[in-house]
């Protein structure tokens, strides 16, 4: 063997040690990206030093999840922990803004779940139908599911809005949670918030408000609507100015479900809607994205997608106002940093 020969041999051998050194490293941070995200995890993040039990059969501190919301002082400043055990909870829950830091831990959203049947036909307005309202800040729900139960009628009958929850504060949450009506499920309002590994079902305007919120690796399970023709849509963004930070991003899940539905509809003047990396049944309509009832111009909509997949994602019918983005245009929106989420978020 040659000198020259030699020293190459010798400077592969010292290369294959070195990767083989930096393997594990590598492995630790692309595991690190799919973290998962569970109740003893979260729990240990917010160190609390207060839990309240709640246990429809009595063997907690409460029978019902509002009365322990009620316990909460007012202006509290230090996480709380409400567990709520598995069971049924029929009642309507109300978060106010005076109580933030509170992590609502339920069992797993197959075996925790607060449920009501409001709507809009009984009450002043479509989000006082809500189940369950959070509008204080600095909130976290792990494995709960949130229901509406109220009738949508028969064919032709009226269209009266059942909200399951409304998201109004600023820094939320949800892990491993499930959202369940058919009109008006998730009414995102405002601030910023992440939906973490979470199952939501609907079947028109489902997922709707002004909030800046990203959806990660979650269910879009879509229910046919018998009371109209007229398709609905999973999204109903209503980003009124280009100064206002709000639109959803949905990132690595996947949507389908019975019927057809839009992606989204044109609400707001500047709504901003993305799907990425998302897998699109053949329940999305071919056009993708409806303009209906919409007075504004289309040119200020951001309703894109990125990298999708599915029988769901060909593209050649699209609406031509909606847009396929680069990865160089999809890039601000494709993490927990569209949220600001490095400076909230419990574990990211």
């Amino acid at each position: 063997m040659s000198l020259s020969t030699a020293r190459m041999a010798s400077l592969f051998r010292r290369l294959s040690l070195f990767l083989l050194l930096l393997l594990p490293a590598a492995f630790l941070l692309s595991e690190a990206s799919d973290l998962l995200i569970d109740s003893p995890l979260l729990s240990s993040k917010v160190d609390s030093k207060i839990m309240m039990k709640v246990d429809p059969e009595g063997k907690g501190n409460f029978t019902s999840v509002q009365e322990a919301v009620d316990a909460v002082p007012e202006g509290n400043s230090e996480w709380i922990i409400i567990h709520l055990k598995r069971g049924v909870y029929r009642e309507k829950v109300t978060i106010p803004e005076s109580k933030p830091f509170i992590f609502l831990r339920g069992n797993g959203k197959g075996k925790t779940t607060i449920i009501w049947n409001g709507s809009a036909a009984k009450e002043a307005d479509s989000s006082s139908s809500a189940t369950f309202t959070v509008l204080a800040s600095n909130f976290i729900a792990w494995g709960v599911s949130f229901k509406n139960d109220a009738p949508s009628g028969a064919a032709g009958s009226p269209f009266n809005q059942s909200v399951a929850v409304v998201v109004g504060g600023d820094k939320s949450a949800f892990y491993h949670c499930g959202f369940y009506s058919a009109h008006n499920t998730l009414f995102d309002y405002k601030g910023r918030h992440f939906y973490e590994s979470c199952y939501i079902q609907g079947s028109i305007d489902f997922i709707y408000g002004q909030a800046q919120s990203l959806f990660k690796s979650c269910e879009i399970f879509v229910v046919a609507d018998k009371r109209s023709e007229i398709l609905g849509s999973i999204t109903a963004q209503n980003r009124q100015y280009p100064e206002q930070n709000g639109g959803f991003v949905f990132l690595k899940g996947k949507v389908y479900g019975i019927g057809k539905i839009y992606l989204g509809r044109a609400r707001g003047e500047y709504a901003r809607v993305i799907f990425a990396h998302t897998y699109l049944s053949k329940t999305v309509k071919p056009e993708g994205w409806t303009n209906w009832r919409f007075s504004g111009n289309e040119s200020n909509l951001l309703y894109a997608e990125h990298e999708c997949h599915g029988p769901g994602a060909v593209i050649d019918e699209r609406v031509p106002w909606s847009k396929q983005l680069t990865s160089k245009e999809a890039e601000p929106y494709l993490g927990i940093d569209w949220i600001g989420g490095k400076d909230w978020l419990p574990v990211y």
